[in-house]
């Protein structure tokens, strides 16, 4: 990999590395986003987080991201979804400097905010969003840790700016800590729990639906994407779909 960019801020060393068109963002060694866009299956967590925008079952047009990083996430959702308005929150400045200028995170109806997101939560009073991704993350002798406990407090906050039928989608160091989170939902709004995982990591990406998913749906769903759809030879997607 060939080193872009690093930086020193206070003890963490931030660094952009590229290997061919695909760029990385890398935290005290920590890898925080991926992206190519001429490949934007990722092959990785990302992939996971953006799944569940194909489980609406009407148009996504306001999407809430907590949690920006270099932005992976919402380059997938501009180029698979295109909803009208995707709104980032982002507490670290470097990663927000990052995500629009080396993985390229503008144009029309995205918007990057710094803000903490317990606080941004608190005094939210716009209209709610139809898909809710949660990707708060820092980390801890170089591992990956959750930077909001998923308690019921939170949760609670995180169904407030959910629009009806909305998705809420979570993303965890494990399963474990996902299973203790569902312990804590709202059962009626969150009528089916679903866990995505990948070969490449560890983590467990909780999506909490307002209603049952039917066998197959999200593959058949995927499908119609070209990109998306696994069955086809050199698609790089990669994920196991369990219901909690």
């Amino acid at each position: 990999m060939a080193l872009l960019w690093r930086q020193w801020v206070g003890t963490t060393l931030y660094e952009v590395r590229t290997a061919g068109n695909t760029r990385r963002l890398y935290s005290n060694g920590v890898l925080h986003s991926q992206y190519n866009e001429q490949r934007p299956v990722t092959g990785n967590v990302w992939d996971l987080l953006l799944l569940p925008a194909f489980l609406a079952t009407g148009p996504l047009r306001r999407v809430l991201v907590l949690g920006v990083g270099g932005g992976a996430v919402i380059r997938q959702l501009q180029h698979f979804v295109q909803p009208e308005r995707i709104l980032g929150v982002e507490l670290n400045p470097v990663h927000l400097r990052v995500a629009r200028h080396f993985f390229g995170v503008a144009g029309p109806g995205v918007e990057l905010q710094r803000a903490e997101a317990r606080q941004w939560l608190a005094d939210y009073d716009g209209p709610p969003f139809d898909l809710v991704i949660e990707d708060l993350f820092g980390e801890a002798a170089g591992q990956p840790v959750r930077a909001i406990a998923a308690d019921r407090d939170w949760l609670t906050g995180l169904d407030r700016v959910l629009a009806p039928g909305g998705i809420l989608v979570m993303n965890f160091p494990s399963l474990g800590e996902l299973r203790a989170a569902t312990a804590q939902r709202d059962h009626a709004r969150h009528v089916s729990v679903l866990r995505l995982a990948s070969p490449q990591n560890d983590n467990a990406v909780g999506v909490f639906l307002p209603r049952t998913l039917a066998h197959g749906e999200l593959q058949r769903r995927l499908g119609r994407v070209p990109e998306l759809d696994a069955r086809r030879r050199g698609c790089r997607l990669r994920y196991r779909l369990q219901r909690l």
